[in-house]
This record gives structure tokens, sequence and C-alpha cells, in this order.
């Protein structure tokens, strides 16, 4: 259900709309509520009743555990920096803070993770939690806490939930959200007690939706039903690493000492122990590809209903950190700049937070200050009193899928029938019958088509030929993945947190295990460096990871790991600055491991790279507001490659002439108030649905993306008949691709060949048809027009980009499932925003479900490490996790305006910027 808007004209509210907008909603609230007690015989709900939750941030509290007093201090924003003594008092003072912000956010976080939704929401989320219990992170998380983590981290985890714990001591759920007291009225859900586990098991759900090439695997293998090796070798071309740069660009792997080091040329050049892409097939007989078809198209059908952590399930999901050396700043040290791209989520899925010392020694060793989740000790992104860091997701595969060939209570192996692993789990329901199921795997991981029954009769009915490897009761899929093993990610963060220099930094990065991140770094003392961790798999030859595997054949399963010592890194390259931004890690033709064969293609960070190399070309030096305006680059390089052709295209229609005319001398900035973007973006996504779209298989289409497509032209809230019109034409129509730039690769590699077939397409009505490259260009723009017609009116000089890229926030589960009042109470929104697709200002949006933004700049920051009282940082939304608390969205505005605020984090400038101190007292 989407979101209804704050104010009438869907304008980004001002203060006083703001105060307005929260009067109204807190009035309706109290009023609907009334009613609703009235009805039932409650008690009615006052506004002191709604407000009952909100933290206390001044006097003194009394916490049972504390070994001595713990200052809480709060700037303007709500942004809290917590001063201890020792170290489990810090984090003991952590959980119980952030539980005052965001515990309902917490709570929902584990039962997630936990696959016990339907303890929360009932029936609904059944089929959720039989998948998460499949992959089972928390039974994982157990173990890591168990077997795996250090005894300190065990002890920091043990502090904090003592301080989720003793905020949650004798409140009632209504005393601790809004939430709760909404749930209330359909079933009797209590709170309960906090667990290190829980903790744990997050990173495990942060882990799923940046876990790599999965959808791709996935995507490689349905192609197969409709298009030939060549045609799917053209939708996903070879990384352009001569035009967009490697991250690691100095570095030689030593094949003798199997180390990685930081200079000169590989030796092991053009060595491999992966195969290419699509080699790993699991047969050629038509009843292993009729199994593995069906099988994968329904577990695409699973993925796609899941709930997802901090990502859009695995689509598209990127992020921006670099760093720049302190000879090319304008402070003589280095500056280090992060933006991560995640889903838009509500509250944000980053906690602000300065965790403090008073005394830095061997009781109390941590002074970090920057990015947190709820629900997790420490910080995650952003810098000690020595060295900063920051964080993107590297892609690299860990993960592979692999048809199983199942016989009764086994599955083959190498000729023989194993039996299964199993254990039995029961999912408890809110208003609602136990529900217990039967979890079963393999030498290579779980069932996932267990957990569909329509999966399951699919796998038995699959034809099985004299080709297949055996004869039985059908097909399954399995999944491998480094996060179903017992890792070590939780004591990273902590080694990270007290990391003073590169060697500190470097040990701490070998424990992060899981997801693989690529990490940026600097210090005080005017290093720069970057280095790559992660549990990385090594597969035999033949197999790359690019296509599912035949379970079967023991062969293909993974060899090992790379070593630690092996994997890529740089430490102050001589050229002045590092850049990630998901795009290849190494050039494959330096490094003997396939990394992945699906990275990112570089758009973003080579367009960061020319901005920096373009500052120091011209002899200038940059600032902490250049890094910032870097962040907010617009600019479109698809539209660079395209402009130019569609100028040149005959348009005899007098009004698409008119939409032209808006791209000449169009700069190629995508704004916010700029018509020739929204035309472009249009042009664009329908480019894709005209060459692409009807000649893929239509087990691709993207579901659930409809919950994106919003009538652009309402004043109140969207219509859901049209949301539910525009998503079945579209799911009976055709594949969409989703045009980030693997797209953008796609169409350039194909630009050349102008008689290609991808370049046809059917006439339509009035519309012509095409049979070359510019035909199809022209009906691109002819449909553009029309569409924007109809979204946007006729008169052009009207259009902008903002009205069709519109950021809805919308809270966690009751504020996209809930009933419409809560909706309207709980959601925020719209910003019309800049940016888009695969540019450095990532307002991601999907062209197969329209233009709003799906995903974004989750945070962002700027590390001064010459002085880190001038660093800057922003947040999507706010501190809060409470609806009419004044920091529920109170640095919204200013993230969509590409504002930073000012980072505190020496004591002086601390109790400078202090609004509230509150005092927590053994």
């Amino acid at each position: 259900m989407p979101p209804n808007t704050t104010a009438s004209t869907g304008q980004q509210p001002g203060k006083s709309g703001r105060k307005k907008g929260r009067k109204a909603r807190l009035l309706l609230l109290v009023l609907v509520l009334g009613l609703i007690a009235g009805v039932t015989g409650g008690a009615y709900w006052s506004i002191s009743t709604v407000r009952a939750s909100f933290p206390q941030t001044e006097g003194s509290l009394t916490l049972a555990g504390l070994s001595g007093p713990v200052d809480v201090k709060r700037d303007g924003y709500g942004i809290p920096q917590v001063y201890a003594s020792s170290d489990e008092d810090l984090f003991m003072a952590q959980g119980y803070v952030q539980a005052q912000d965001r515990f309902y956010e917490m709570d929902v976080r584990r039962h997630m993770t936990s696959g016990r939704l339907s303890e929360m929401f009932g029936q609904g989320q059944v089929d959720n939690d039989e998948f998460l219990r499949t992959l089972g992170w928390g039974r994982i998380a157990q173990e890591e806490y168990d077997k795996t983590l250090s005894a300190s981290t065990k002890k920091y985890l043990q502090a904090y939930a003592k301080g989720v714990n003793a905020y949650l001591d004798g409140k009632e759920g209504k005393d601790i959200s809004l939430e709760y007291a909404a749930l209330g009225f359909t079933n009797d859900y209590k709170p309960e007690q906090w667990t290190p586990v829980d903790s744990i098991a997050w990173l495990k759900a942060m882990a799923w939706d940046l876990r790599g090439n999965m959808q791709d695997e996935i995507d490689r293998a349905l192609m197969t039903s409709r298009l030939g090796p060549k045609e799917i070798a053209d939708l996903y071309p070879q990384y352009p690493y001569s035009r967009n740069k490697a991250i690691v660009q100095a570095g030689r792997y030593d094949a003798t000492t199997k180390t990685f080091g930081p200079a000169g040329s590989s030796s092991a050049a053009g060595s491999s122990t992966g195969g290419t892409a699509g080699t790993a097939g699991t047969s050629s007989s038509s009843g292993t590809a009729a199994g593995l078809q069906s099988q994968l198209a329904g577990l695409q059908n699973v993925l796609d209903d899941l709930p997802t952590a901090v990502g859009v399930n695995g689509n598209g999901i990127g992020s921006n950190s670099w760093v720049v050396a302190g000879k090319y700043t304008i402070t003589g040290k280095p500056l280090l700049a992060n933006d991560p791209h995640l889903s838009a989520s509500l509250p944000s899925v980053w906690y602000q937070m300065g965790l403090h010392c008073r005394a830095v020694s061997s009781k109390c060793q941590y002074d970090a200050s920057g990015y947190t989740f709820a629900g997790m000790p420490g910080v995650v992104i952003g810098h000690n009193q020595n060295i900063s860091w920051g964080m993107t997701n590297s892609g690299v595969d860990v993960t592979d899928l692999y048809l199983e060939k199942l016989s009764g209570d086994g599955y083959l192996s190498d000729g023989r029938t194993v039996p299964f692993k199993t254990r039995e789990e029961t999912i408890k329901v809110a208003g609602g019958t136990a529900k217990k199921i039967v979890v079963r795997e393999t030498d290579n991981g779980p069932l996932l088509s267990d957990r569909s029954s329509e999966l399951v009769k699919v796998g038995k009915k699959a034809t099985v030929d004299t080709a297949a490897p055996d004869r039985g009761d059908g097909y399954g899929i399995s999944l491998r993945w480094t996060a179903l093993d017992p890792g070590t990610s939780m004591d990273a963060v902590f080694a990270m947190d007290r990391a003073s220099d590169w060697s500190d930094f470097r040990k701490a990065a070998t424990l992060f295990d899981v997801p693989s991140q690529n990490l940026v770094y600097a210090d005080t003392e005017g290093h720069i460096g970057y280095t790559l961790p992660g549990k990385i798999p090594t597969r035999a030859k033949g197999y790359d990871g690019s296509v599912p595997a035949p379970g079967w054949d023991s062969k293909s399963r993974w060899t090992g790991y790379i070593d630690d010592d092996e994997l890529p890194y740089e430490y102050d390259p001589s050229r002045g600055y590092i850049v990630t931004a998901n795009q290849a890690v190494i050039d494959k033709a330096k490094y003997p491991y396939t990394l992945t064969t699906d990275w990112g293609y570089g758009t973003r960070s080579q367009r960061i790279t020319d901005l920096i190399q373009s500052k120091i070309d011209d002899g200038g030096k940059i600032s902490t507001d250049d890094m910032r305006q870097m962040q907010l680059d617009n600019s479109s390089e698809i539209a660079k490659l395209l402009v130019p052709q569609l100028l040149k295209i005959d348009i005899e229609d007098q009004d698409v002439r008119d939409a032209q005319e808006l791209l000449e001398g169009w700069d190629y900035t995508q704004d916010a108030d700029s018509a020739a973007a929204a035309y472009f973006n249009s042009v664009w996504r329908n480019i894709l649905k005209l060459a692409f779209g009807n000649k893929l298989p239509k087990e691709l289409r993207v579901k659930g993306q409809c919950l994106w497509v919003d009538p652009v032209n309402t004043t109140g809230p969207a219509d859901q008949t049209d949301k539910v019109r525009e998503c079945g034409e579209r799911d009976a129509d055709q594949a969409q691709p989703d045009g980030g730039d693997r797209w953008f690769e796609v169409v350039r590699s194909l630009m050349d060949d102008r008689k290609s077939d991808w370049w046809t397409t059917p006439r339509s009505g009035t519309r012509p048809g095409a049979t070359d490259r510019d035909g199809l260009f022209k009906r691109a723009m002819i449909d553009a027009r029309w569409e924007l017609t109809a979204k946007l009116g006729k008169d052009i000089d009207t259009w902008s980009w903002g009205r069709l890229h519109r950021l809805f926030l919308k809270n966690q589960t009751l504020g996209t499932e809930g009933p419409g009042f809560l909706q309207y109470v709980l959601n925020r929104g719209p910003w019309k925003l800049s940016g888009g697709e695969a540019t450095v200002n990532a307002t991601g949006w999907n062209a197969a479900g329209g233009y709003g933004v799906v995903w974004v700049p989750s945070m962002r920051m700027v590390v001064n490490l010459g002085d880190l009282d001038k660093s800057k940082w922003i947040n999507l939304t706010g501190a809060s996790g409470h609806a009419y608390n004044a920091h529920y969205t109170d640095q919204t505005d200013k993230w969509a305006d590409g504002e930073l605020l000012d980072w505190s984090f020496s004591k002086k400038s601390v109790d400078d910027g202090t609004s509230d101190t509150l005092v927590l007292k053994p």
C-alpha cells in the first residue's frame, strides 16, 4: 500500500509545513484511536499516551549493572554521544540508548532474521518465516556466539543486551512504541528480552541483501529457455577494464609465495582457477534443463516476496567510497567519503552515535564515532581518534545454486544416494495455529525449493529422460553460501573500532568474513589504503559460479577459500587516491582467482575518478565541501552516449519534436527541476523495453516493483487501482530490464551494430515498428513523449524529473502493510529528488516498475583526518524511530538538498553542541 503525502502539492515540506503535518497526523491518530477504543470498550488514547514512548534525554536514571556513571549527550538532532569509564558500561549504555530510540525497529529485525515474523504479524508472514528458517540465520548466529567469537566480543554483546533489557524492564508495549499499541488491536504480542544472538543475526540479514550475483545466476539460467549463448553474452558484456579502472591498480600476485604485494605487475597473469561465464552447465538433457528452468522460476517468485534487510532483494545495490591523500587536499591530510546505497526505509537503516571512553586504556579501549545498526553494538562505519574507514559492497561471488537430483529420502552424489540432513522447525503464529516444517540439507546446503509447495510439485513432475543422471522423484535447488557457516564479523567490528594504524586495520579486516566489503582507509598520520576482506570461495576448473551447478557431481563443489594474504589491497598508491563504487576489484589479467563474473560496470567509480583527477590536473586542492559536491554529482553517463544520436533522428510529429528539443544543450545533469532529464529517462526506459523487454523470457519479469508505481498527478494518497492496473499490464506483457549500469554497457556494446536483431520491434497501433537502431530510438522517443504526456501533462514547460522521481519513506511493517490510517500516521513524503540510476548521486529507480526512488545514498559522510571536528555527516531520516518525535525525519530535508551536518568528535566540540544530557547511574 503506498504512503500518503505530507503536503497536497507533493512539494518538500518546509519547517512550518512539517509542524502542521505532524500536528494534523497526531490529531488524526488520537481521533481514530479514540474511535476504535470507543467501539472496543478500551480507554481513550490521549496525546500524552502517544508520546509516552519518547525517550528521556535529560536528568538522570538508575541502571542496575553499571559500574560507574555514564553521560549521554545529545545534539540538536538527537544524535547521542556516550561517555563511560569501562568497555562494559559503554556498550550497556549503547544498548539502552538505542532501545530508547529504536526498539520497535530492533524487535522487527530480530524476528525477521530468526524467521519469527509470524509471531508479531500473524499468518501472512508464515511463508517468509519458512524460507528464513530454511536459511537458518538465527541458528548460525547462535553457533557463532557459542563457537567462533572471542571472549571480549561476547562480553560486549552481553553488556549491550543488558542495556536493552534495562530499558524494557517494567514497560508494556505501548510504553515502548506506538506500533506495539497498534499491534495490540490484533494480537497479544509482548516484546521479549534481548539476547546477544539477536545482535549477531543482523549481520546475516545484511549479508543476504549484499550477497553478490545470485540473481544473475538465476537470470542467466532462465535466459537459456529463449536465448542462445551469443545473445546471453550480449546481455552480460565483459567488464571494460580499459575504460573503467579497477579499484586496485598497482599490485603483484606472487604465485610462488601465494601472497599479494603492493607494487609491480602480476607474475601469475592469465592463470585462473575459474572458468568462463556460463561454462558450469548441469546437463544438456531435456529433462535436466526442464527441471532447472521450473525450479529457478519458482525460486525467483519466492525470493521476490521476501522482506529486505538493507537492500532491494539483492538487486542493483551499490555504494560509493573514496579517499584522497593529503598531498591533494587543502588540509594536507586525507579526506574520506562514503555513501552506502541501500533501500529507503523509515527509520533509516543507520543509527549515528559516538562511543567514547573518558580515558582510553586497557579498561576502556574505545573512542569511535559513526554509523551503526540499531540492535548491534559498536560502530560499523566511521572513525576513531586515529583512523577512518568506509565500506562498499564488493560484489564477490559467495553464493552458488545447485540443481539437486532427489530420490526418496536422499539426493544423488557421485552416483549414490545420500540421506538428507534434516531438522524440524516450529513457527508460532500470532492469532493462529503453529506450523511445523522440516528443513532438508544436502552437502551443498539447504534445499530452498522445499519452501514452496509449487516448487516441490514441479520438481517431482520434471521430465527425466535417459540422459539425466538418475531416475526418481525429480529436482530441487540448494544453496551454498559463506554466511551459512559460523564466522567472526562481529569480532571485526570491535577490532576496527579500536585499530590505531594500517597494520591493526588490516588484521581487523581479516575477521570481516561475511559480507565481503571493499574497505577504504585513512589515518591522521596521512596514510590511505584499501583492502578486500571476506571468505571468498575457490572453484574447480570449469565452474565459475555464473550459473547453477550440478549438485550430483562433487567436482562442482568449492575447493577452498582464498587466503587472506592473497587478497588484493593497496597502500599509499602513487596516484594519491582510491575509489571504490562496486566496480571490479582488480583486472582479471593480474590476478589468478575469479572473484566474480558479475562486477558492477564502473560507471559511478569512473565518474568519481574523473572528478578527482580533473581537480588534480587543474592544480587545485580538494576540500571537504568538494567531496560533498562530488557525492551530489547527477551526471548521466548513458545520456552522454545516447543524446547525440537521439538529436540526429528526424522527428515529424511536432509534439515529439518539442520534447526532443529539450535535449538540445542539456548538460546531462539530472536535477529535480530538469525537464530534459525527465524526458531522457523516459526515452531510456522505453529503449530498454522495446529492444529487450519483448525478447527476454517471461520468467525474468521483475515482480514486486509495482509497489513503487504511484500515480504522479495525485495530490493525496496514490490510487491503489491505478497501481494494480499498471502492475498487471506489465506482468502480462513482457520482462523489463532494470536499467542499471550493466544495461548501459549492453547498449554501448551494441551501438555500432545498427542492424542488430536487438534493435527490432513490432508496430503497435499507430506507432511505428523498427528494423534498426535509429528506428527503435525514434519509436522510443515517440513512446516517451506520450508516456510523459499521460503522467505529467501535455505542456512540456511543466515537466520536471522530480515530479517522476520521488521518494516515499515508509515505516517498517505497519507503514507498508498496516491499515490506511496507520500508514498516514507513520509514513512521510514525497520528496522530489535529483540524481538517478548509476549516477554518483545514486537515487536509484528500476525501469521495470517506473521512476520512483527505490534505493538511495542511505547516509553520507566526509571525514577530515586533519581535524576530525570538521568532518561532516547526514542520515536519511533521523535518530528516532518514534513517529512524532522531533527527530523522526529531521535530517531528511537536508539530506534531500545535499547538505551535511557538523560532526563533533572532541569532548569540547561535543559539549559545545550538546542540547540534552542524561546521566545513567549505577
